[in-house]
C-alpha cells in the first residue's frame, strides 16, 4: 500500500487547518495521524509484504517535505516514525524476527507510533558520548527499566518507546529496549513549553521499573560496538528527512510572504508590495535558498537509494536546515513588525525552523567532522 493522493492532499488540508490551535494550545494533533494512516503515510516505509510501501528514501523525503509544510510538528514525529520503520525493514536489522514482526504488523489497521527515547537531563545528547543512566535491570521474566528521558518526541501517541539504556552488569551492555505503551511502570511528565514545534509534546517520561520480556533488548551490544543499522544509510535517512521537513517549513513561509506581497498596498504606494523591486530581489534570494535545498536533498535521497555511502550528507542537513533560517529571516526582516505578529503564520514558521538546529548531529559536529577529514586528506602526499 502506497500513499493515496486524494486522500493524503486531504489530510494536509486538514493538518494545515489545525496547525496554529495546536501550536498556540502545545497540543497534540491526534487527528493528524490517524488522517495520515488512512492515506497510507504511517505505513510508507514497511515493506510489500506487510502491505506497506516498501518506500525508499526519496519517495519518504518527498512525502516528509509536504507534510512538513503543512504542521513540522506532526512532520517531525512521522519522520522519526518511517525512519524506525525503514531501520527495521533492512536485512542487517538486528532485532529478535518475533518483536520486529509484531511492530510492524501493529501498523496495519490504526496508528501505532514508533519513536527513540534516547535524551537523559545529566547526560544529555547521547551522540556526544557516555553512558545512559537508565538502567534495564535483569529479572526472572526479562526485564525492568528504571530511568528518566526527556524530549520524548510524540509521546501522546507513541505506541512502541525503543528506551537507550545500559544493563545493570558489572561491565554494562548498552542498546536499546523495547517497552509497549501501556506497560506498568512509567509515566510522563508534561514538562514541554518550548518555543517551536511546540505540538510535538516531547515530554519527559519516568520510567520506575517497567517491565518488559527478555527479547525487548532489541539492540543491545558492549559500549562503543558498532550498531547494526545505524551506519551511514541510516545516518543519511536522519539527515535528509529532518532536513525535508524543515525545508517543507520554509515553503510554508515563502507561500505565506508571497501572498502577503501581492495583497499589501499601501495607501502612499498604490500598487502592491510586491511590484517594488526591492522585494523582488529579497524573494529572489529566498527562492535560490530554497532551490538550492531542493536539488540537494534530491540528490542525497537519490544516491541513497541507488546505494551509494552519501558520507557527506551532515554537510547536507547543515546547508539545508541553515537555508531554511534564513528564508524565513529575510521574510521576517523584509516585511518588519507584521513578520512577528502571533497573527500571521510566519512567526510561527520562524520559531518552527530555528529548531532545526538543535537536532542530532549539531552543527558544530558536521562541520568538526567534514574539516578534520578535508584537512586529513589535504595531509596525503598526491
Amino acid at each position: 500500500m502506497t500513499v493515496r493522493e486524494s486522500e493524503f492532499a486531504q489530510a494536509l488540508a486538514g493538518i494545515a487547518v489545525r496547525a496554529e490551535r495546536h501550536d498556540r494550545e502545545a497540543s497534540f494533533p491526534h487527528e493528524a495521524f490517524d488522517d495520515l494512516h488512512r492515506a497510507g503515510v504511517l505505513t510508507l516505509t514497511l515493506p510489500k509484504e506487510l502491505d506497506g510501501g516498501g518506500a525508499g528514501l526519496a519517495e519518504t523525503a518527498a512525502v516528509l517535505g509536504e507534510v512538513g509544510k503543512a504542521d513540522p510538528s506532526v512532520g517531525l514525529v512521522t519522520a522519526q516514525h518511517l525512519m524506525a520503520h525503514a531501520a527495521l525493514a533492512r536485512p542487517d536489522n538486528p532485532w529478535p524476527a518475533p518483536v520486529r514482526a509484531r511492530v510492524q504488523r501493529s501498523n496495519r489497521h490504526g496508528v501505532a507510533l514508533i519513536n527513540a527515547l534516547r535524551v537523559e537531563p545529566d547526560l544529555g545528547t547521547p551522540a556526544r558520548g557516555g553512558l545512559p543512566a537508565t538502567v534495564a535491570a535483569r529479572s526472572e521474566d526479562g526485564w525492568r527499566v528504571t530511568g528518566h528521558k526527556i524530549y520524548s518526541t510524540g509521546i501522546p501517541a507513541l505506541r512502541w518507546l525503543s528506551v537507550w539504556a545500559r544493563t545493570d552488569d558489572e561491565n554494562p551492555l548498552v542498546g536499546a529496549f523495547l517497552v509497549e505503551a501501556g506497560t506498568p511502570g512509567y509515566r510522563v511528565e508534561e514538562t514541554w513549553d518550548h518555543l517551536g514545534m511546540r505540538a510535538t509534546r516531547s515530554d519527559d517520561v519516568i520510567f520506575t521499573g517497567a517491565r518488559i520480556p527478555a527479547d525487548h533488548a532489541v539492540d543491545v551490544n558492549p559500549p562503543g560496538a558498532p550498531l547494526a543499522g545505524r551506519g551511514l544509510p541510516f545516518l543519511a535517512w536522519n539527515n535528509v528527512l529532518l532536513s525535508a521537513v524543515y525545508d517543507g517549513v520554509a515553503r510554508a513561509a515563502r507561500d505565506w510572504l508571497v501572498r502577503y506581497l501581492n495583497e499589501r498596498v499601501p495607501a502612499n504606494l498604490g500598487r502592491p508590495l510586491a511590484s517594488l523591486p526591492r522585494f523582488q530581489a529579497a524573494v529572489g534570494e529566498i527562492e535560490a535558498l530554497l532551490l538550492t535545498n531542493s536539488r540537494l536533498l534530491s540528490a542525497t535521497a537519490a544516491a541513497v537509494d541507488s546505494g551509494e555511502p552519501a558520507s557527506d550528507s551532515g554537510l547536507v542537513k547543515y546547508t539545508v536546515t541553515g537555508n531554511a533560517i534564513k528564508a524565513v529571516e529575510i521574510g521576517i526582516a523584509l516585511i518588519g513588525n507584521p513578520g512577528l505578529h502571533r497573527g500571521n503564520p510566519i512567526e510561527r514558521h520562524y520559531r518552527d525552523v530555528l529548531c532545526s538546529r538543535i537536532h542530532t548531529p549539531q552543527d558544530d559536529t558536521i562541520l568538526t567532522g567534514a574539516g578534520a577529514h578535508a584537512l586529513a586528506e589535504g595531509s596525503i602526499p598526491s
